[in-house]
């Protein structure tokens, strides 16, 4: 089972999407095993956006990211990467397809509403910056079995 990092930012929080968001990942049978709602520092901007911090747009990405709490939760499921990043849409809202999230909320690249890791390697790291690894709750849905074959899995 693939884990993923998804955090809803500070956009999201503020126009009140993150229920409505939320939601779709549940609809589609991700295992939520991970949440919590948090206020990102500098130093955990400069943590997250390790790959960004020397680029010219990165004060204005830490601005944003720190202006608000944000909620992060960690995905279970298979390929669960690709499918959130599939679900999220092209990164600005403006050129992300109708029906995924980006493109039905967003009109933005950088206020895009919610972040999700890009790769297995990203999702671990990610997650390891965000929560300790007893926040982590495996668990099993008792439905589990109307959402995927014996075998999927």
């Amino acid at each position: 089972m693939e884990l993923t990092f998804v955090m809803f930012k500070p956009d999201c929080m503020q126009r009140g999407l993150l229920g409505r968001i939320l939601s779709r990942f549940d609809d589609k049978g991700l295992r939520l095993v991970a949440m919590k709602m948090l206020r990102i520092t500098p130093a955990m901007s400069k943590q997250h956006y390790a790959e960004h911090v020397s680029k010219p747009f990165y004060p204005g990405l830490e601005e944003f990211i720190t202006a608000s709490p944000v909620v992060g939760c960690v995905f279970a499921g298979p390929e669960v990467v690709r499918v959130v990043r599939e679900m999220l849409g092209a990164t600005s809202g403006l050129k992300a397809a109708a029906g995924t999230i980006r493109g039905d909320y967003s009109s933005s690249r950088q206020m895009n509403l919610v972040h999700a890791s890009d790769s297995p390697e990203s999702a671990s790291r990610e997650i390891a910056i965000y929560f300790k690894s007893d926040e982590l709750h495996a668990w099993e849905p008792s439905l589990a079995c109307w959402t995927q074959a014996p075998g999927e899995v």
